[in-house]
């Protein structure tokens, strides 16, 4: 049996992650300073005996007995409200984090997955997005701190390739969704599900023309762990290509959950991508991977899990 290590393992991917490797006959170590993770995302494995969590921040020196075979590097704040509010412990994740890592894998002769982000790309001039387009990003910007975090992290992935001959995959994740995200996590998805919820009006920000495209969380952790499996060094787009607006968006939220909650516009925060749609081609010609869940199917999934959240949040 295969021992995993998954930093961030309390998380919303990493939780899902952890699930799918024990699914797949893994041993794994989640190790999570739980500063945006949760340990309830993990509540259900505890009896798990291939399974156990590690209370432990990753820019410190990480340490793990006994044999390892894969290295998932998912520690990092993902949201836009975590990476602002904790701009420097995202930087710290970002590189020592992904360093010390790196160092583990190198020290087992393990596999090394870094989760980077579609992010990479900034607000991107080329449409869709492939792997082979550099970006534009503003480094000093609000939005910096987690892009060049992750653009550091690829970069030192594939030195510890070329220099040490580790074992590295990265993967581009794209907007996702599903079950164990946080309700107030800045996300357009649990934004404005909580939003029509709680009756409450669903914020467009800017015109609300802005695209995004959605992928739900168990297609992702599909395409990770096909990615984790290959042979393949470059980093690899895993997301869903179907394209709408934000506005698109917002209304068909309100269709499914059947709220009365008007659409009301605040001004696009700064650097905010007006386009992110991914070119799957790689995945689908390397891994042999793409999405098989439709957006409305995902959302029929994901909703009963903030409405007991949010009925737990106000006691009911």
């Amino acid at each position: 049996m295969p021992t995993s290590v998954v930093t961030g393992g309390a998380g919303f991917l990493g939780s899902h992650l952890t699930e799918r490797l024990l699914q797949e006959g893994h041993h794994v170590v989640a190790i999570d300073n739980l500063l945006t993770g949760n340990e309830r995302n993990l509540d259900h494995l505890r009896t798990e005996k291939r399974f156990r969590l590690i209370r432990h921040d990753v820019t410190q020196f990480i340490s793990v007995e006994g044999p390892v075979d894969f290295v998932f590097h998912f520690a990092s704040p993902a949201s836009p409200i975590d990476y602002l509010e904790l701009p420097i412990q995202t930087l710290k994740v970002g590189s020592l984090g992904t360093h010390n890592a790196l160092g583990l894998a190198k020290a087992k002769g393990a596999c090394f997955l870094l989760a980077s982000t579609s992010e990479c790309y900034g607000d991107p001039l080329v449409h869709p997005q492939k792997e082979d387009y550099w970006g534009n990003v503003n480094p000093i910007g609000p939005r910096g701190v987690y892009d060049e975090a992750k653009r550091f992290a690829e970069a030192m992935t594939m030195a510890y390739h070329r220099f040490h001959q580790v074992d590295t995959k990265i993967v581009r994740i794209f907007n996702t969704y599903g079950p164990r995200m946080r309700l107030r996590d800045g996300r357009v998805v649990p934004a404005f599900v909580g939003q029509a919820l709680r009756g409450e009006p669903l914020t467009i920000f800017g015109d609300g023309k802005q695209t995004r495209s959605f992928c739900f969380v168990s297609d992702l952790i599909d395409g990770i762990y096909r990615l984790s499996q290959s042979k393949f060094h470059e980093p690899v787009n895993i997301g869903n290509p179907v394209e709408l607006t934000i506005l698109e968006f917002a209304e068909r939220i309100r269709r499914i959950t059947g709220t009365k909650s008007e659409i009301i516009k605040k001004p696009l925060p700064v650097d905010d991508p007006k386009q992110r749609q991914p070119d799957i081609s790689r995945a689908k010609k390397i891994l042999g991977w793409e999405p098989l869940v439709p957006l409305e199917e995902g959302l029929q999934k994901t909703i009963p899990w903030f409405q007991a959240n949010l009925e737990k949040s106000s006691g009911g």
